[in-house]
């Protein structure tokens, strides 16, 4: 896949999770959040004032940290695809 085409199909799929109303699985939502963090090179520890979600969204970074940003975009808009848009 070409960078440019990554990248636009990534800010698409970023926009399309971001205009979505319907509630989605908390597994799903962390696995997004990993991969638009890391893609985004966004290291800064979760922001929850909830501790147990800054658990949670800590432990899927660490899932996620051997992954580069472009797999990061590629995984975050694979998953879009698969389990959003169906």
């Amino acid at each position: 896949m070409k960078k440019q085409k990554l990248h636009t199909d990534f800010l698409e799929a970023v926009e399309f999770v971001n205009n979505y109303t319907k509630p989605l699985p908390a597994d799903l939502l962390l696995k997004l959040y990993a991969y638009y963090k890391i893609a985004n090179k966004n290291f800064s520890n979760p922001g929850s004032k909830t501790p147990l979600i800054n658990a949670f969204k800590a432990n899927a970074l660490i899932q996620a940290k051997n992954i580069g940003r472009e797999e990061a975009m590629k995984q975050y808009t694979k998953l879009v695809n698969k389990e959003i848009r169906k």
